[in-house]
């Protein structure tokens, strides 16, 4: 009988609909936790945990818009109620806004990325870290992205926001390293998924050309070093930033 790792542990995963917020949520629930699919789209979140459902695993669908705290509070909340606590949280939910030249950024442009991105991210760790120390134990997994360390040519509210995911996980992780709670993030580089296929195919081989692997990530590999950090395995490592690239970027 295959062991589940995480039998007994609760994990809220935000922008868990799709893409690679679904798959870390599959893995998770596959390795015994109960599932908080949190989503801004509540028709994703309801059939991801319905899928996770009659899969014979627990999870339930959560609507949430990270950008507003009062929303956020809720789905702690109501994640709590559902399950009596939270050991493991994943902020997934992001969006890459506006591919334009510099100058071409509105204010509203910025706001709305680097709200979701950033607070949105800043917002969800801290609503739940109180209780995930009052516990002795919790993981917290940021998805950065590898851009953030390169700097993106027009992409600045987007490689802006994830560099401060990068700052925050680093900052938060060694706050609170004696309390039994870490903090870690994952950069990726191309995953499969929406964002990709919006692509451009002139911008989409110009981003692949630089993995030297030759090929883009899947979200299940995403979800298997997520998988890692939220483990008991995973007891001595915080405020780290782990990359998942296929060799883009080795810093």
């Amino acid at each position: 009988m295959v062991e589940m790792k995480l039998s007994g542990r609760v994990a809220l995963v935000t922008g868990a609909g799709k893409n690679i917020g679904k798959a870390v949520a599959w893995r998770l629930a596959r390795e015994g936790a109960k599932l908080v699919i949190a989503d801004v789209n509540m028709k994703d979140a309801e059939d991801v945990a319905r899928g996770i459902r009659e899969a014979g695993l627990e999870a339930i669908p959560q609507y949430v818009n990270v950008a507003l705290k009062e929303e956020v509070e809720e789905m702690v909340n109501k994640s709590i109620e559902a399950f009596g606590k939270i050991d493991i949280l994943v902020n997934v939910a992001g969006i890459l806004g506006p591919s334009a030249p510099f100058r071409e950024i509105t204010e509203e442009d910025w706001d709305r990325v680097v709200d979701i991105n950033l607070k949105g991210t800043f917002l969800c760790c801290q609503s739940v870290i109180d209780g995930m120390i009052s516990n002795g134990f919790g993981r917290i997994v940021n998805i950065s992205s590898v851009s953030a360390k390169e700097g993106n040519p027009l992409l600045a509210p987007y490689v802006s926001s994830k560099a401060g995911v990068i700052a925050l996980t680093k900052s938060l992780g060694k706050e609170i390293a004696k309390t039994g709670v870490t903090v870690n993030c994952i950069t990726p580089t191309m995953i499969e998924g929406e964002m990709v296929n919006n692509m451009t195919e002139e911008y989409f081989k110009s981003l692949l050309a630089k993995i030297p692997m030759g090929r883009i990530g899947k979200p299940e590999e995403v979800a298997g070093l997520v998988n890692y950090l939220v483990s008991e395995e995973a007891a001595f490592t915080t405020g780290q930033c782990y990359d998942l690239s296929g060799g883009r970027s080795v810093y």
